[in-house]
C-alpha cells in the first residue's frame, strides 16, 4: 500500500502550549488539503525542549488528557488524518519525553523516548520503560522512536525486527553533522523507509537548523529540507520496504534480516551498569 506521508517542519515556543498546539493542528490541516495521510512533527512540538529548570519544564509540559493533545486529536477527527507529534509530558509529577501517535478516533499510542541526554528537558525526564512500538496503522507497519533513539542503530533493527517498513524519528536536532548520513544508513541497513522531522528556531540560546530528511530502503535520499519552517512530502510504498534484496536471482540474493548472526551478538544484550548512563545523571531522583 502506498501511503502519502508529510513532514511538518515548524518552530514551536517555549511553554506556550496552546499556541504550539494550533500551530501543530494547522500543519495537520494544510498536510491534509495538500493530500497527506500522515503528518510527522518534530519531537516536543506542543511544549518546546530547552528547559533548564524543573519548576518550568513540570510548569511547561501537558498531560496525556490534556487540551493540547485533544487539539490534536480534533484536527485528526476532522481530516482523516493520522500524526506523531512530541511532548513532555507530566504524570503524577513524573516528566517524560513522549511521541503520541494520534488518529481519527483519537490517541493509538504513546511512546516515551529510550535514549534521554543531560540537556533541555531531557535532564529531568524518566527513561522510557519500553518496548518500542510498532503500530499496525490501515496504511502499514509504522516504528517510532526519538532524537537521541535514532544514534542507536538497536533501536532502530528492534522496530525493523519488530514488524515495521517505516520508522519515524521526531527530533530536535541542532547540530546536522552526519545527520543525513544516518538517516540513509539506517534505511538502507534494515530495508526500511526512514524519515526524521527536526525543527526550526532559536530557543534558550540553542539554534534549531532544520534539515529534516527521509530515506528508502535503499538508503537513497528521497527529501531533505532547508533550514527554514516548511512541509515535505513524500510516497511510502510499503511493499518496497522488503528485507530480501535480489540483485540477480538464484546467484546474488541476500536478506538484511534472515542472514543476521544474533548468536555472535550477546554483547549488545548484556545489561548496562546505570550509574554509567551520563543521559541521567542529571536527573532528579526520588
Amino acid at each position: 500500500m502506498t501511503l502519502r506521508l508529510c513532514g511538518a517542519q515548524i518552530d514551536p515556543r517555549l511553554g506556550r502550549t496552546a499556541d504550539n498546539a494550533a500551530l501543530c493542528a494547522g500543519e495537520i490541516r494544510a498536510a491534509a488539503s495538500e493530500g497527506a495521510r500522515l503528518v510527522v512533527l518534530p519531537e516536543a512540538s506542543l511544549t518546546g525542549y530547552v528547559f533548564d529548570e524543573l519548576e518550568a519544564a513540570l510548569e511547561g509540559a501537558v498531560e496525556a488528557g490534556g487540551p493540547e493533545l485533544d487539539a490534536v486529536a480534533d484536527a485528526c477527527a476532522e481530516t482523516g488524518l493520522w500524526a506523531v507529534v512530541g511532548a513532555l509530558v507530566r504524570e503524577a509529577g513524573r516528566l517524560h519525553n513522549s511521541a503520541f501517535t494520534i488518529g481519527p478516533e483519537g490517541i493509538v499510542g504513546e511512546y516515551r523516548k529510550t535514549h534521554t541526554l543531560c540537556l533541555g528537558m531531557d535532564r529531568f525526564t524518566e527513561h522510557g520503560p519500553g518496548p518500542l512500538p510498532v503500530y499496525d496503522l490501515p496504511f502499514g507497519p509504522v516504528g517510532v522512536h526519538i532524537c537521541a533513539d535514532g544514534s542507536y542503530p538497536e533501536t532502530a533493527r528492534a522496530l525493523r525486527l519488530a514488524g515495521a517498513r517505516l520508522l519515524l524519528l521526531p527530533t530536535n536536532w541542532p547540530d546536522l553533522t552526519l545527520k543525513r548520513e544516518m538517516v540513509r544508513v539506517r534505511a538502507q541497513e534494515n530495508r526500511a523507509f526512514y524519515v526524521a522531522v527536526n525543527r526550526v528556531g532559536e530557543e534558550g540560546g540553542v539554534t534549531f537548523r532544520g534539515g529534516s530528511c527521509a530515506a528508502g530502503p535503499g538508503g537513497e535520499l528521497l527529501a531533505e529540507a532547508g533550514s527554514a519552517p516548511g512541509r515535505f512530502h513524500l510516497e511510502i510504498d510499503f511493499e518496497a520496504a522488503s528485507a530480501r534484496v535480489v540483485v540477480s536471482e538464484g546467484e546474488y540474493e541476500y536478506d538484511r534480516l534472515a542472514d543476521r548472526r544474533p548468536e555472535l551478538y550477546g554483547a549488545l544484550v548484556e545489561p548496562n551498569d546505570p550509574a554509567r548512563r551520563t543521559g541521567g545523571r542529571r536527573r532528579p531522583r526520588g
